[in-house]
């Protein structure tokens, strides 16, 4: 093993210390979290902070944890609210079969991905609200973004991959594997509460009925599978399955919030940030401009806005550094429309540029099989036909948590397409468009139906066309994992800092151009651990 420079690394007294901090923090889930976001945290108009973050996913969380351990003061400013209070039924979140206001991101209507039934139109009316979910919508597809403190690991799966190092080394060349897979993934693993299901209770359990029979028909057809490690405590959900404690991944709980098992971000790295008394954080506040401070640092403006999503007030705040976190579409609109409207106008051309969809596609089969009534929202088994240079694959095993029993196995697909797409702003419109296109998922269906086509040849089994619309097969206009934008080494230094700006720096999911071949939070939140470790030891020691 090749030993790691101290350039590239926190040093083991910092390390200690944050790895005690998370363990607190895991223990006491969020009420840490919670201090850093009550109210009179909030920034005040004309405030000045050490460093400002602007979102509180992956790449947000994990700056703030660093930077805390660090002794920097730091604030995360996030669009999104804190999802601290319960609704009438008692519960933080709803579950996916009774969608209410608390679903998605200020809709007067569901957007599911899933969203069809018999081709009829299943989505219902809801209140406007700045739900969890948030669906945007462009030309040639829709992105699905978590809105929160916590962004992106409030609505998804929890599928915790580590990707094939190949495939890795081909997508990011400029990173050293040998850190990332020796030091940088096993922290963000170890930190984000990474852990697996137990095989023999998999076996058995009514919940996972349904990735037993996928596994079988992609097994007859000669396919591997795979399990897959997950962030949500599978410990509560055996608890779950014996009545034991309040049912959250088996109560239907997936996309729009999980309320007990699941450790999201705001019960690991943000609370271990918060833990340290130098995190606050400002909920449900829009950053709208960046740009250089007369004197030094950076004017931030903001817009605050309520539940209803009406502005309550605007501020404009300085920071002497500024971390973009805002995930690939939230971080690649602001620095696209800032460079246009001369704010940053020396950002380079590669701001905007390689943006995909991780390859993603979703496909339903019309099973023979029972699937089970009772099905875990955590998937946590995947079809792995990757080595098919033909059409590489990785298709997670899906749930459908309707409650009753269908007879669909759903999968959600992970291909190599090598289509990118490019946000430039509209000056017509004063917004900032994507030039995806719906062809572009053409690479994704053909790879998909080379290993889906055999199984249901196989198993005498044929494709649902009445779930992502009237007689659709694919499931191709929408993304889970958007990706790219900023591309770590071009539109960036090789660290995430901004070329000519000096305190600026890019951390989340844009950095990753296009693709990773599997679910990409784990190397988000790895990625941000190696550059944190490198701009806390070069720019702020």
């Amino acid at each position: 093993m090749r030993p790691v420079s101290d350039s590239a690394r926190i040093s083991r007294r910092r390390f200690l210390i944050g790895t005690g901090s998370t363990l607190g923090a895991l223990a006491f889930p969020s009420l840490a979290t919670r201090a850093a976001v009550a109210a009179g945290t909030a920034l005040a108009n004309g405030a000045h902070v050490p460093v400002l973050v602007i979102g509180s996913g992956y790449g947000g969380a994990v700056a703030a944890l660093r930077l805390t351990q660090a002794g920097i003061n730091t604030h995360i400013v996030e669009m999104g609210q804190s999802w601290t209070t319960p609704g009438s039924d008692g519960k933080i979140f709803c579950d996916m079969l009774n969608p209410d206001g608390r679903s998605y991101w200020l809709r007067t209507r569901t957007d599911q991905p899933v969203g069809y039934f018999m081709g009829i139109d299943v989505n219902k009316n809801i209140p406007r609200h700045t739900g969890v979910l948030d669906s945007e919508a462009f030309g040639g597809i829709r992105v699905y973004q978590g809105r929160g403190i916590g962004g992106g690991s409030l609505v998804n799966g929890g599928m915790a991959v580590t990707p094939r190092r190949s495939y890795f080394e081909e997508v990011l060349p400029s990173v050293d594997s040998d850190e990332m897979y020796d030091i940088y993934f096993p922290r963000a693993n170890a930190t984000l509460g990474v852990n697996h299901i137990d095989s023999a209770w998999f076996e058995t359990s009514d919940c996972y009925q349904y990735a037993r029979v996928s596994r079988m028909r992609a097994q007859n057809a000669g396919f591997a599978t795979t399990f897959v490690p997950n962030v949500y405590d599978f410990d509560y959900m055996k608890r779950e399955a014996a009545n034991e404690v309040t049912r959250s991944a088996l109560a239907s709980e997936v996309i729009y919030g999980n309320n007990y098992g699941k450790k999201s971000l705001d019960k690991t790295y943000l609370a271990a940030a918060a833990a340290t008394g130098r995190l606050t954080i400002s909920a449900l506040h829009i950053v709208t401009a960046v740009a250089p401070a007369f004197g030094g640092g950076y004017t931030v403006d903001i817009t605050q806005i309520d539940t209803s999503g009406n502005t309550v007030t605007t501020k404009t705040v300085t920071a002497d550094r500024v971390f973009f976190a805002a995930g690939s579409i939230g971080t690649s609109k602001l620095l696209v429309s800032m460079r246009a409207q001369g704010k940053l106008p020396n950002l380079p051309s590669a701001v905007g540029e390689e943006w995909g969809n991780n390859g993603n596609v979703m496909v339903g089969r019309a099973g023979l099989d029972l699937t089970g009534s009772l099905q875990s929202g955590m998937p946590t088994m995947g079809i792995d036909n990757w080595a098919d240079t033909a059409g590489p694959v990785f298709a997670e095993i899906a749930p459908f948590p309707a409650g009753t029993e269908l007879w669909i196995n759903l999968y959600l697909a992970i291909t190599k397409n090598p289509n990118r797409a490019r946000f430039t702003f509209n000056s017509s419109t004063g917004k900032v468009d994507l030039s995806w296109q719906t062809s572009y998922a053409q690479p994704s269906i053909d790879a998909a139906r080379r290993v889906f086509d055999a199984i249901n040849k196989k198993a005498g089994t044929v494709y649902r066309t009445d779930l992502f619309g009237a007689y659709k097969t694919w499931g191709d206009d929408f993304v889970y994992h958007p990706l790219g934008g900023c591309v770590l080494n071009k539109a960036t230094d090789n660290y995430g800092r901004l070329p000519g700006y000096p305190g600026l720096y890019v951390m989340d999911g844009s950095l990753v151009p296009g693709s990773i071949g599997v679910n990409p939070f784990v190397t988000i939140t790895a990625l941000a651990e190696r550059n944190m470790a490198k701009i806390i030891a070069t720019d702020l020691a």
